[in-house]
């Protein structure tokens, strides 16, 4: 969800790239249901693995900054960067997965998880496109 909606505030005005602790093999359906209802399509999304990003030989010192959604996340980013100048940002994020028992309850959690993104990307990077 973060990256989609990253990509849909910000347009090009960034270079980003989504990365988490495991690679996940489908995107979460519920994910894709609340960003469709924004207009925003990340059906075809693949996330990556820090992992696969070092394997990968991406170079690590073209980015700027990563932010955790999790402290997990937030612990693998810190020691994946711990010999690189990078800023490294914490973003305590509602994980929605497991939470509800109807599928109303659990698009309201995943709905609750996106507009938190959506507000700390604005917050943080503003809201237009170039």
């Amino acid at each position: 969800m973060a990256e989609g909606l990253s990509k849909s505030l910000l347009g090009t005005r960034v270079f980003l790239q989504s990365a988490g602790i495991h690679s996940e093999m489908d995107i979460d359906g519920f994910s894709i249901a609340v960003c469709a209802e924004l207009g925003v399509d990340i059906s075809n999304h693949n996330s990556k693995s820090f992992d696969e990003i070092e394997e990968s030989g991406e170079d690590i010192d073209s980015y700027d900054l990563i932010i955790a959604l999790s402290p997990a996340a937030q612990r693998r980013a810190l020691e994946y960067t711990r010999d690189f100048a990078l800023e490294v940002e914490y973003w305590p994020t509602l994980d929605p997965t497991g939470l509800g028992e109807t599928r109303e309850r659990k698009l309201e959690a995943y709905r609750q998880c996106r507009d938190q993104l959506k507000a700390r990307l604005i917050a943080r990077f503003g809201g237009e496109k170039d």
